[in-house]
């Protein structure tokens, strides 16, 4: 799909709303919420985000996150929701959403001397894979049990909000004692998208 189709269905996905594919993601009782993904620099970068939260047989609450995003470099981009709910600029949304009592919203793993500390604490919980862009359209698509949009300590939708940050480059996830190094979480901010629930 080259750029002008991306924007096409960019388009139509607008205007049949936000919700392209929550409907087929979701139980009826499955809390969801979506995000625009605007450019932080490059406003030709736009897109959406999707985020539907069901529970497991387990009882084990599980987000699955869909986003469709043009405008990026072709190549493999860093996605993390970040600790606060702003786009303007982008440095406004802050760290990695990583909630106490031990949490650690640093993007990168290390970046000030101390890696003893950071290979015990190797991702956050707002980490997410990495989205992956071909011919000018990036799709992403992937469930963690480490955030929530229900209540509770790990929710992203608490009272000051979270965002989605996409990153320059891609994320090494800086797990390893010779990646602890500033940038290994992706670098610069491309884009970010506010995430608001939906519905209710």
């Amino acid at each position: 799909m080259n750029r002008s189709m991306a924007r096409v269905w960019l388009g139509l996905a607008g205007a049949t709303g936000l919700l392209w594919s929550v409907g087929a993601l979701a139980d009826s009782h499955g809390m969801k919420a979506s995000a625009t993904i605007v450019g932080c620099e490059n406003k030709q970068i736009e897109g959406l985000a999707t985020l539907t939260e069901q529970t497991t047989e387990e009882g084990i609450k599980e987000v699955t996150v869909e986003m469709r995003v043009t405008g990026l470099t072709d190549g493999k981009h860093a996605v993390h929701i970040h600790e606060v709910g702003a786009c303007e600029p982008c440095g406004a949304a802050k760290g990695h959403h990583d909630p106490g009592p031990f949490g650690e919203s640093r993007p990168d793993s290390a970046g000030d001397g101390t890696p003893a500390k950071d290979i015990n604490h190797p991702y956050h919980m707002g980490d997410l894979i990495n989205i992956e862009v071909k011919e000018g359209l990036g799709t992403m698509k992937h469930t963690t049990n480490r955030v929530t949009l229900s209540p509770g300590r790990l929710s992203i939708l608490d009272e000051d909000g979270s965002a989605f940050i996409i990153h320059t480059n891609a994320d090494t996830y800086c797990d390893h004692e010779s990646d602890l190094k500033k940038g290994c979480a992706g670098g610069s901010r491309d884009a970010c998208g506010i995430i608001r629930p939906v519905g209710g």
